[in-house]
Parts: C-alpha cells; sequence; structure tokens
C-alpha cells in the first residue's frame, strides 16, 4: 500500500492528479523496475504521462524520441507547467541554432534536464550521438511508434534507424508507445527495436461515445458538409482531404457560407501553421480542414466531429483521425464519404512505387474498402481489425446499427470457403480464392493446377460481392485469421476446422453497394431530396408554362438539379438566385424573377422562415483554365488544340466548357463543329434537343442511335444550350 502510495504522491506532486487512468500506474512501475515496455493505449489515453513521471523519478535523462517538431515543443511547453525549473525539458531538432543547442547540452550535463525530445534524424547525426555517449541515460522513449514500420499509417525510414543508434550511444530499458496498431505491426515495431521480451501493455480501442458513419460521396458533398456544420453551430470539426488543393478550395467554400474554417497542410509556412493550430485551441476558429499533417498530439479534448471528405489510404490513419473527436468524452461525430472512385485514385497514385510498398499500399486500401463498404457494425470491424474482440452484434452508435439490413443464412458458403482455403493449402488470399470458388481460370490458378481441384467454380452461382462478405465476416466470427507474417494469407482456425466438422448457423449481412452509379448522382432526385415538394412542382409548372411561352425546352431554363436546390434554399432576389448550382449571373437575369417572385410568395402566404443554415453560397468561379478556354475559343483555337495545350484528354475539355455553358456564359463554338462535322447531322442533333424533355446525354445516345458519335452529341448540346438558354 505504501509502495502505491509513493508514485501517487508524485503523481499528484508534478501532474495534480489523484489517480491513474487505464494501465498507466503498471507500465510506469515496469520501467522502473528496468523492463522493455511495449504501450498500445488509443488517443486520449495518456500516453504521455508513461513516460514523463518515470523521467521526473530515474537518476539520468530519458531521451523521447518523437517524429513531430511541433509535437516535440508543445510537449516541452506542457512538462516544464509541471515544475518550477524550465531546464527540466529540452528538445533538439532542425529548428534550433548551434547556440541553442549547446545550451541544451549544458543544462543535461548539469543534471537538469530529465527529459530529452530528440527528432530521429538529428538522433543519427554523428555530434549527438557522442555527446549521448558521455551521459546518464535513464530510458529511451519511442512516441507514434507506428512509424517504425511499413505496415503502419505513418511510415518513416528513419525509424528503422533506432536500435542501431541506441546500441552505438548505449544500452538502457527501452519503452514504445503508439495509438494505433495492428498485431502486424505491433510484431514489426518489437522485432525492429530489438525488444520482444518487453512487457506489452494494450488499452481497449472501444470508443463509445464515437459515432461511425460512411455516406456515399455524391456530386452535393460541399452541400452536405455544410449543412452538417451548420447544424452545430460554434463546435470544433476537423475535416480531412487527400490534398493540398482541395484543403484550400474546401476551407474557401465553408469561408463563404459564414464557418470560421482555416485550412492547413504541409505546404503552409510553419508561422501560419502555428497561428491556425493556436487559432483551433483558442476557439477563433471552428474548424480546419486538413492534410493529415494535421492533428498528432493536437490537445483538444471538444473536437465533436472529424470529417473524412476522401477515404484515408489505411484504417490505422482512419482510426487515429477519428480518435481526435470527442476526447472529453462527449459526443464524437465521425463521417466518412466514400466513393470507389477516389479508391482507383489512391490505386493510381502507388504506380512507380516500389513493389514491395506497392503491395503494402494494396492491402491497406483494401481493408478501408472492407471497412466503408460493410453492412457490420463498424465498432466491430474496427477493434476486429486491432485484434480486439467485441461481443455486442448492436453497437447502437453507428449508421449500420441504427439501420440494419436484414441477415442470411450462409452456413452453406462458409463450409465452400473453409473447404477451398484447405483445399489450396492456406497459403492465398482473398481474391485468390473468391477466383477459385466462382471458377475464374486466371494465370496465376492455373500456374498452380487449381482450375483442376474438385472445389474448382462450387460457387459460381454466387456473386463476387458475396463471397467477399462471407470472408470478411467469417474473419469476424473467428472461422478464419489472416497470418501475421504474410499478410492477406488466409488460413482457418481451430474454431473454422470444428465447424466444418459440425456446422451451426453463421448469418451475414450483404456489403453496400456503393456502384458508380450510386456515387455519380445523388441517392435521391426530385422533389423527395427537397424541403419543400409543393413548392418544387410549382417551379416545375412555371418552368413549364415559360418553356411553352419562349419555345424551348424546360431544361434550358433551368435543370431540376436548380429547381431542387430552389425549393430547399428559398432565394428571392436574383442575388440569391445566382447562388444556387447550375444558375450563372445571365440566367438569373433572364429567368429569375418570375421564380423569384413565386418563391417569394410562397414563403408569405405559408409563413415559411427561411432556412439560414441550408443557404449554401458557393465560391465564385475563378478557375483560371475556364477563363483561357473562353479566350482561346474567343480566338476560334481548334478544340482539340486547347486540349493539347492544357494537357488535358479531348472529354475532359468538353467537361470544362459545358460547365461554363451551363453557369450561363456564351461561347460560340460554330468554327469548330462546322469544320469537324456534317451540316446535316449537327441539324439533326439540335433538332433533337429541341423536341426533347431532358438534356441527358445517354438518353440522347439511346434516342438518335449509332449514327452519331458521344462527342457530336456533346458538341451540339454545347451549341443548343449556349444559344437558347445564355
Amino acid at each position: 500500500m505504501n509502495e502505491i502510495l509513493n508514485l501517487h504522491e508524485p503523481l499528484k506532486k508534478y501532474f495534480g492528479f489523484d489517480s491513474f487512468k487505464n494501465n498507466q500506474e503498471a507500465i510506469i512501475r515496469s520501467l522502473l523496475e528496468g523492463k522493455n515496455v511495449f504501450v498500445l493505449m488509443p488517443t486520449g489515453g495518456g500516453k504521455s504521462l508513461c513516460y514523463q513521471l518515470p523521467s521526473l523519478l530515474m537518476e539520468g535523462t530519458a531521451i523521447v524520441i518523437s517524429p513531430l517538431i511541433a509535437l516535440m515543443k508543445n510537449q516541452v511547453d506542457a512538462i516544464r507547467q509541471t515544475s518550477e525549473e524550465d531546464r527540466v525539458a529540452h528538445f533538439i531538432n532542425s529548428s534550433l541554432n548551434k547556440a541553442a543547442i549547446d545550451q541544451v547540452k549544458a543544462d543535461v550535463v548539469s543534471g537538469k534536464t530529465k527529459l530529452l525530445y530528440v527528432a530521429p534524424e538529428s538522433l543519427t547525426k554523428e555530434e549527438n550521438v557522442e555527446f549521448l555517449r558521455s551521459i546518464k541515460i535513464s530510458f529511451y522513449a519511442v512516441d507514434e511508434a507506428h512509424c517504425i514500420s511499413e505496415w503502419g499509417h505513418d511510415f518513416r525510414p528513419e525509424y528503422r534507424k533506432i536500435r542501431p543508434i541506441i546500441n552505438q550511444i548505449g544500452n538502457a530499458p527501452v519503452i514504445a508507445l503508439t495509438a494505433t496498431a495492428t498485431d502486424k505491426v505491433r510484431i514489426d515495431i518489437k522485432k525492429s527495436l530489438g525488444i520482444l521480451d518487453a512487457a506489452e501493455f494494450k488499452s481497449s480501442f472501444n470508443r463509445p461515445n464515437l459515432y461511425y458513419e460512411v455516406r456515399p460521396k455524391t456530386k452535393d458533398i460541399d452541400k452536405e458538409i455544410i449543412k452538417f456544420i451548420k447544424q452545430r453551430p460554434g463546435k470544433s470539426g476537423i475535416i480531412y482531404c487527400l490534398s493540398r488543393k482541395k484543403v484550400e478550395e474546401l476551407a474557401e467554400v465553408l469561408r463563404t457560407n459564414d464557418i470560421k474554417a482555416e485550412a492547413y497542410h504541409a505546404g503552409m509556412d510553419s508561422a501560419t501553421r502555428s497561428k491556425t493550430q493556436d487559432d483551433f485551441l483558442m476557439e477563433k476558429i471552428d474548424v480546419i480542414v486538413a492534410t493529415i499533417a494535421f492533428g498528432m498530439g493536437i490537445d483538444k479534448p471538444d473536437v465533436r466531429f472529424v470529417i473524412h471528405y476522401d477515404i484515408p489510404k489505411s484504417l490505422e490513419g482512419y482510426y487515429q483521425e477519428t480518435g481526435r473527436a470527442g476526447r472529453d468524452g462527449g459526443e464524437g461525430k465521425c463521417i466518412a464519404f466514400y466513393s470507389y472512385k477516389d479508391l482507383l485514385k489512391l490505386e493510381k497514385f502507388m504506380e512507380g512505387k516500389p513493389v514491395a510498398e506497392q503491395d503494402i499500399g494494396r492491402q491497406l486500401l483494401k481493408e478501408t474498402a472492407a471497412y466503408a463498404e460493410s453492412s457490420v457494425c463498424r465498432r466491430k470491424l474496427l477493434l476486429h481489425y486491432f485484434g480486439e474482440e467485441y461481443p455486442k452484434e448492436n453497437c447502437g452508435n453507428c449508421d449500420n446499427c441504427l439501420n440494419p439490413k436484414k441477415q442470411v443464412e450462409a452456413s452453406n458458403y462458409l463450409c465452400k470457403v473453409l473447404e477451398v482455403i484447405i483445399a489450396t493449402k492456406e497459403n492465398f488470399r482473398d481474391d485468390y480464392i473468391k477466383d477459385i470458388l466462382i471458377g475464374r481460370a486466371t494465370d496465376e490458378v492455373c500456374a498452380h493446377k487449381h482450375n483442376d481441384l474438385e472445389e474448382f467454380g462450387c460457387g459460381d452461382d454466387v456473386s463476387e460481392k458475396i463471397w467477399y462478405a462471407v470472408i470478411r465476416q467469417a474473419l469476424i466470427a473467428g472461422y478464419l485469421k489472416k497470418d501475421v507474417d504474410n499478410y492477406g494469407v488466409l488460413k482457418v482456425t481451430d474454431k473454422g476446422r470444428n465447424f466444418l466438422d459440425e456446422p451451426v448457423s453463421f448469418k451475414i449481412v450483404e456489403d453496400r453497394d456503393f456502384d458508380e452509379e450510386e456515387i455519380a448522382v445523388p441517392p435521391q432526385s426530385g422533389a423527395a431530396c427537397t424541403v419543400d415538394p409543393a413548392l418544387y412542382q410549382m417551379l416545375k409548372d412555371l418552368r413549364k408554362r415559360m418553356s411553352k411561352d419562349l419555345e424551348v425546352p424546360p431544361y434550358v431554363i433551368f435543370q431540376d438539379a436548380s429547381l431542387e436546390a430552389m425549393a430547399t434554399i428559398y432565394p428571392q432576389t436574383i442575388e440569391e438566385l445566382q447562388n444556387i448550382p447550375g444558375v450563372g449571373a445571365g440566367k438569373a437575369k433572364r429567368y429569375g424573377a418570375e421564380f423569384c417572385k413565386l418563391i417569394k410568395r410562397h414563403c408569405e402566404e405559408n409563413e415559411i422562415e427561411r432556412p439560414e443554415d441550408l443557404r449554401i453560397r458557393t465560391v465564385p468561379n475563378k478557375s483560371k483554365i475556364k477563363v483561357s478556354i473562353i479566350h482561346s475559343i474567343d480566338r476560334k483555337v481548334a478544340l482539340d488544340d486547347i486540349a493539347v495545350a492544357k494537357g488535358i484528354e479531348f472529354d475532359e475539355l468538353l467537361d470544362e466548357i459545358e460547365a461554363i455553358v451551363y453557369a450561363g456564359t456564351k461561347i460560340n463554338i460554330d468554327y469548330f463543329i462546322d469544320d469537324v462535322m456534317d451540316e446535316d447531322h449537327v441539324s439533326d442533333i439540335y433538332q433533337y434537343f429541341k423536341e426533347s424533355e431532358t438534356d441527358d446525354l445517354s438518353a440522347a445516345i439511346d434516342e438518335l442511335g449509332n449514327d452519331y458519335t458521344e462527342e457530336e452529341i456533346r458538341l451540339v448540346r454545347i451549341k443548343f444550350i449556349s444559344e437558347m438558354a445564355n
């Protein structure tokens, strides 16, 4: 009892806490006893204290190896608050000049410094190695230890050099700490640091207060995000995007809609980044739009939402980033937007990297896709990924549990999966097993002569999607496991072998359908999407009357999507109408007055208060490429030459030109059409659009038949919209 009091006294003295959290006390005792220690503790669990407190109690200086300069400064500032002596903690990294480094070394030698933070790059410098050999080191702490593993979500090659450097400097206990690590990463960390004998402490990864949801990524994603934030005024949130360009664009869109938001990415200068970070902590801004450069070590307890604009490259990264929400135990909404196209884009980014790295990247992406597409409890999936079992079937705090799908009996399917894995000697990944099941004789299958197996094609009556769902859910249920050394290779567990001998009920839920059709358009259209279906119908009737009077098709005046937005946002002036998607200044002036009058009258008669939070304003399009295209067309440059000059495909150029004319800008491409198309073809296509109720491209292709190419139809549609609508 006295021994426990001894640790509680310094805890209270230095940190002001009355009791330890999770495994903190046991971790600290192990380190004080001179043992190597491995700590797996989710974000907000109190990892820093596990090395800060023992460093103050032990003889010598603790060396803390940390990857981020900004994080070091924050931690040094924090530990200095616990002591009357500023020299208790220092850091050495590339931000310090020689005089500052000499001062740090003098403080260490004097015995005043108990914690020395070092970047891994600084640790390898010869002069630093020589200096550290001359002092008493209490222990080494390797923070963010997942950076050591190629299978971790933030691999840093310099972390691989830590053990050899420790051997050069001098042996002392090592404590490795990380907030996210699968079994594969955990073993990799311990091997690389030479601490396979480490006392291991693993806290639960379950964060019951976090709500997880995956939404299809549609063209209305910005609008969805703005509505989501506006419904939570004054609440703090982080939005993660993969590209710096998107970070800056989205931050501007949010600010245009009166949301206090700033961008944050590694391409900005450090002063701007520091100011943005401080403004977020001090609540001068509500939302940070960032690449993954933001967040490591950010100790803000009341982040209420984390949105992933793009699906992350790994589930570890996703868990780490969502873990920044609700660290105080309060509300934390974690929304991820997912599209299959984004997945293909990420795979494309890997091209050119070493083959081994590409393979790892694809495996990690596959896990993320499985998480996004699955209809199983998201908490169960995440915890399983980190080697933890979640006993409940329904967590009650994720989209899949709040909207459960019907379960179907799949014990027969599971038997087939287990039989195929055993027949192929448990040496292959899920893609290969699926190919055997459906009877696909790929080069690899034929090379192994597995197309001769009795089991080949035994599941050809079932879709690939179902087989993936069976395999994923069999892993969660413990009938299968993934090989740690050869990641992704499926092994049958003892439970799986028992199942084959005596099958029991095994129910699965089908994966969610994120096919490209669902992603390309919003899940609903027309009146179902609007706040006010009655107004939507009235706007359609007005459009129909005007189309008769003006002798143009209804869509030429405003497209359906624009009417939907009007019936949601209630614009009542020409200026407000220009904030509606697809309505440029020209269109608003030409057709808008009647629509604004109708909307105003409807609001007055029905005492409708316009929802300010739904009035989405768009950023004026300042795209240089669009302005440049308009100038080139004015100079009558051939469109295919414009595409070559801009370094884009011809169909991408047509996308840009369509965006220009649909926004209400008039352009004339007759010079190009006359040069490349037959006059009768132009006339026929033009007449079709004049008489058609829709400008939909696939409908035009179906109606006009094979006599015209898609490019010809698009060119004439551009001419038609420009002449009739603008």
